[in-house]
């Protein structure tokens, strides 16, 4: 039986390879993204030159029209959906006191609103013994200066993660986190100095950043048979970090 998967912000870093890894695995993936098409229809590419199969679908996951969209275009494309991985996000830093009313709402919009249309419209399509997943952040238990608006919406987002989880009791649809710490990935490595990104490096007992690779490979246990057992938890793939 054909499995889909539904990807979101699956163009670049962690997303790109979470898509990858899911099509080698057998699921055939929505691969959504925000704006560029050249590089989500790249990933596409990638997938079924492995032999895999893909769809670029664009939409704003903060808008709840486009979320339903997705949804719709997936399940044409491939059929009745088993899994779905929230993974779009943004992460400008400001700090609280600097009042930057409109980085904030912007971040919410994205991190929080958007992780709230996505999983009410999992609930509402992921078929039963389906899985749920959403991605969060390790930042949460550091507390670092200027993450105020980014800590903020992944804290929701667990939130959200915990209450669906017992919302879906009964239909066998597991729902997780997943928490990465610091990843090697443009989204991470904007506006750092080479100085922070060696201090960030070193931050984990294994002294070195996370690779996009090894976020792929935790959300594919929790997608898979393995990770059947596993609900309403956070898993902090960080390698020490937190």
């Amino acid at each position: 039986m054909a499995k889909t998967a539904i990807v979101t912000g699956a163009s670049r870093g962690i997303g790109r390879s979470i898509a990858k890894r899911l099509a080698r695995d057998g699921f055939s993936v929505a691969v959504n993204y925000a704006g560029n098409t050249a590089h989500a229809e790249e990933v596409v590419r990638e997938i079924k030159a492995a032999g895999g199969n893909a769809l670029a679908i664009s939409g704003d996951i903060s808008n709840p029209t486009d979320v339903r969209d997705l949804f719709e275009k997936a399940a044409q494309g491939f059929g009745p959906i088993q899994v779905v991985v929230n993974n779009a996000g943004i992460m400008p830093l400001s700090p609280i006191g600097a009042g930057d009313v409109e980085t904030f709402d912007k971040v919410i919009a994205i991190n929080l609103r958007g992780a709230f249309l996505v999983l009410g419209q999992a609930a509402q399509q992921v078929v039963e013994g389906g899985r749920i997943i959403a991605l969060s952040s390790s930042v949460l238990a550091k507390s670092f200066p200027t993450y105020g608006p980014y800590i903020a919406s992944k804290a929701g987002v667990e939130g959200l993660v915990h209450v669906l989880a017992n919302e879906l009791r009964g239909r066998r649809i597991t729902v997780n986190a997943v928490a990465p710490g610091p990843v090697g990935t443009d989204l991470f490595l904007k506006d750092k100095t080479q100085a922070q990104i060696e201090q960030l490096s070193k931050l984990a007992p294994l002294e070195r950043l996370g690779r996009p690779e090894d976020i792929a490979d935790v959300v594919a246990f929790l997608a898979g048979p393995d990770g059947g057992w596993v609900n309403g938890q956070v898993l902090r793939a960080n390698g020490g970090f937190a």
